[in-house]
């Protein structure tokens, strides 16, 4: 199987938040935010895998910045690690105000998807290859992460018995 880069799978959506979005002080609510970053980074899995991938787990997501009713919200996703059928993302969350061009980073966080063929199995996906020192960097952190979660499945596995 050939590998992909971590360019092919790149993903952003973008979002106006609205009144809809938010609670009684004019914040977005957190749930909104992190629906948002899942649909891009599950794009991304599924860009790489070239199939459907399902969330299996998300790290934890600290709100640096308030996001306003009225904020232009992009959620950047790329691939930052790969292992045999799973795929984590990482997703940055920029808040603009549209009326002052001020951007700040509200948050950065990471899932892990698990690419599915159509029996709703897992399914082998791609090599990631990279091709900054930037992307290296945070394959080697992902690897660290990843070797974390297992560590903590085993633990959990261990409590529950």
């Amino acid at each position: 199987m050939d590998g992909k880069y971590v360019a092919d799978s790149r993903v952003t959506l973008s979002h106006m938040m609205g009144p809809q979005d938010a609670n009684g002080l004019g914040n977005v609510h957190g749930g909104v935010i992190m629906k948002f970053a899942d649909e891009a980074g599950a794009l991304a899995a599924i860009r790489h895998a070239q199939s459907p991938a399902v969330t299996i787990a998300v790290d934890s997501m600290t709100f640096m910045h308030p996001i306003r009713i009225g904020n232009f919200v992009q959620f950047n996703a790329e691939l930052s690690y790969v292992g045999r059928t799973s795929m984590e993302t990482r997703v940055e969350v920029i808040s603009e105000n549209p009326l002052t061009g001020d951007r700040v980073i509200s948050n950065t966080a990471y899932y892990v998807y698990v690419a599915i063929n159509p029996n709703g199995t897992p399914k082998a996906v791609p090599p990631l290859l990279y091709e900054t020192d930037e992307e290296k960097r945070r394959a080697e952190q992902a690897k660290e992460r990843q070797a974390f979660r297992k560590q903590q499945q085993a633990q959990e596995r261990t409590n529950s018995k």
